[in-house]
């Protein structure tokens, strides 16, 4: 059986994208980068690729905020590239329709909660965590879900529990979770391209 192609979004420093891209290599997951795509020109994670010789494509949206043509762009990569899988570290842009359409139900994203708690716009990084804290919850933790049109409403791949002492701060839950979430992100997509762990039967909105 080949190997699955996997393409890789990235908006920022890259070492999800790294994490990756060596557990590819290394034969963790089965699979092959094919590319990635990073809708910043500054962003760290385009030496990253450079370092690594990982093809990339700068997908930025226009002066005039036009979203549509990036979309058609991104689809447009898509197609020469031709990936099985795309897989979100760290991409700070809404997916949109035409790349939704291009790869339906096999777009990824990690979040450090357990959605749908603590989801959606605005919710990311130490927001988080800090949101989790300040509503005293018992636990949190990490979600693997697929990317639909809005943000963290896709169904749910896979979550990992994490629980919360009555005395920890949002930086140290922070902390805690940032330990586990790449491993346990890249233990759930070896999982799907290899097929020991099944989509929801609804992946998609």
């Amino acid at each position: 059986m080949q190997n699955s192609r996997l393409v890789i979004f990235s908006s920022a420093n890259g070492s999800t994208f790294e994490a990756i891209v060596d557990a590819v290599r290394s034969g963790e997951i089965l699979a092959e980068v094919v590319g990635l795509i990073v809708n910043r020109s500054d962003a760290g994670v385009i030496e990253r690729a450079k370092r690594l010789k990982v093809p990339f494509s700068i997908c930025e949206i226009g002066k005039d905020g036009n979203r549509t043509s990036q979309d058609a762009q991104i689809e447009s990569q898509l197609k020469q590239w031709k990936p099985d899988w795309a897989i979100l570290a760290g991409y700070m842009n809404l997916i949109g329709p035409q790349t939704l359409s291009f790869l339906a139900g096999k777009i990824l994203n990690v979040h450090p909660s357990l959605l749908p708690k603590f989801g959606g716009k605005g919710m990311y990084g130490s927001r988080v965590h800090q949101a989790v804290i300040e509503h005293k919850e018992a636990e949190s933790g990490i979600t693997v879900h697929i990317v639909t049109p809005k943000y963290d409403e896709g169904p749910i791949v896979a979550q990992k529990r994490v629980p919360i002492s009555p005395e920890m701060s949002w930086q140290q839950l922070e902390e805690k979770i940032k330990a586990l979430e790449k491993p346990f992100y890249i233990e759930t997509i070896a999982d799907l391209v290899s097929g020991r762990r099944k989509l929801p039967k609804k992946n998609q909105d």
